[in-house]
């Protein structure tokens, strides 16, 4: 009797814990960005949102249709009308950011039980690639900065598709599994209003379903192989969309930002380990000849996309976290040049797969040492929650921002400008003045910074009230 009162007692306390686990994401989600509630707006943060006029109301957003990322304006669209302070924009980027957390666990140990793992192993696996993907301070970007919810907001509603689709596969009732093959679809259509770089997605299904039948995977992907169609014809069929893309390919030719890719991609790579290293303007080099290192790396990304491909089956946890990766950073860091050439936001989704990867080889490594199992990961998650917690300070107020650019960054002249900027707007004449006269030093060329030197002097900069400066000054 004590016996299986015991064991009904285990049974119990396993099952609560699997049930309170998926919580554990979002309830360090909270923790640790709350306190960046009072930050402010940043950078693009005024001109796609405060200055943004067709953002400032429903009827504005209305008016303004059709345009580019219709769902992500109506997004700062109903923010506006709830609460425009920052603090509101970032409550609802922390709440799509706890929702993201919370598919990736269970998309992740579905994934972990088909590729062979016991749902023990694929449980906790899933929960600390979960807590890995929501704590890395890359996240801080997509996050904290306001704007940088078009790739957050994107990226969940391509989570929630991938669910959706995982749903229709276990769905033995056949009305159901069309039934969560359509909110699947709706999910990406909602993806893709929100950020174009969501088109991809359709390659990410069929890598999440490379142990099932191809011939089966792509009959069930025909609806939104279809959508894909119909939405870049749209899309080329707007104005603004082919004005982006024309500026796009003059930019850079395509050769070239391979080339600057190739590098830009083992820089992002990099942000997964160095989590200390987080920098809103990295100013990554433009490569425009082919040299020894690009050629080599070119070569060695090559190699690895061939080495994933054909391990897909035979190692499908390394595989698919090497090809996770490098399929969501292929939209904006391969073929068609963008003016930044590396951002950590770019990072969001295709993050996952690396978290995944080092998730399960903790849980696995268990088997042969134990003991150092929780040292490691409380180390780890403790690291990042550290490296999180700092970062988000950073975006307290434009001079901490564009301070901390300036300092990992010394030889940037846009940061430099722009913390000007911030010193102006905080009537900090004199130090203003300093970075714009240092910018100008680092880009002999950039008139940005001497035409707001020139206005600093005559007081005339904009967003500068010349006339509170001067009472806080008599004050």
């Amino acid at each position: 009797m004590h016996s299986l009162a015991r064991t009904e007692q285990r049974i119990w306390r396993a099952s609560s814990l699997a049930t309170l686990a998926p919580a554990l994401p979002t309830l360090a989600i909270v923790s640790l960005w709350w306190p960046s509630l009072t930050a402010s707006f940043q950078f693009d943060d005024w001109n796609v949102i405060v200055n943004e006029l067709r953002v400032h109301s429903l009827a504005a957003w209305w008016q303004s249709m059709p345009g580019i990322r219709p769902l992500l304006k109506l997004s700062y669209a109903l923010n506006m009308s709830f609460d425009a302070s920052p603090a509101g924009f970032r409550v609802v980027n922390i709440l799509i950011h706890m929702v993201s957390a919370t598919l990736v666990c269970s998309l992740v140990r579905t994934r972990g039980l088909r590729a062979g793992l016991t749902e023990a192993d694929a449980s906790c696996a899933a929960l600390l690639a979960a807590l890995f993907f929501a704590l890395h301070p890359a996240q801080t970007e997509a996050v904290t900065y306001i704007s940088g919810r078009s790739s957050s907001l994107a990226g969940c509603f391509c989570l929630l598709s991938l669910y959706c689709w995982v749903r229709s596969e276990q769905s033995e009732a056949r009305a159901w599994a069309r039934a969560w093959l359509a909110a699947c679809s709706v999910c990406f259509c909602l993806a893709a209003a929100t950020k174009e770089t969501a088109l991809i997605l359709p390659l990410a299904l069929l890598l999440y379903s490379a142990d099932r039948p191809l011939s089966t995977t792509l009959k069930r992907m025909a609806p939104l192989l279809i959508l894909v169609a119909l939405m870049s014809c749209i899309a080329l069929s707007l104005p603004t969309y082919r004005r982006l893309l024309a500026v796009s390919l003059d930019t850079r030719t395509i050769g070239e930002n391979l080339l600057t890719q190739a590098q830009a991609v083992l820089y992002l790579a990099g942000q997964l380990i160095r989590i200390t290293n987080s920098n809103a303007d990295p100013r990554l080099p433009v490569v425009t000849t082919l040299d020894g290192l690009s050629a080599m790396l070119c070569l060695a990304w090559l190699a690895i996309l061939a080495g994933a491909l054909w391990n897909v089956r035979r190692a499908p946890v390394s595989a698919l976290a090497v090809l996770w990766f490098l399929l969501w950073l292929a939209p904006t860091n391969s073929l068609l040049p963008r003016l930044d050439v590396a951002n950590d936001r770019q990072l969001y989704l295709a993050l996952t797969g690396p978290a995944w990867w080092l998730a399960t080889r903790l849980i696995l490594w268990r088997r042969q040492r134990p003991a150092m199992l929780f040292a490691t990961v409380g180390t780890l998650l403790a690291a990042l929650s550290w490296a999180t917690f700092e970062r988000n300070q950073v975006y307290q107020t434009e001079i901490t921002f564009w301070q901390d650019a300036s300092v990992r960054n010394p030889d940037n002249s846009r940061a430099a400008n722009n913390l000007g900027m911030a010193y102006a707007m905080a009537c900090r004449f004199d130090e203003a003045a300093t970075q714009f006269q240092r910018a100008i030093a680092l880009s002999p060329e950039d008139y940005v910074a001497r035409i707001n030197l020139i206005l600093l002097r005559k007081g005339q900069l904009p967003g500068v009230d010349a006339q509170r400066c001067a009472g806080g000054a008599s004050r």
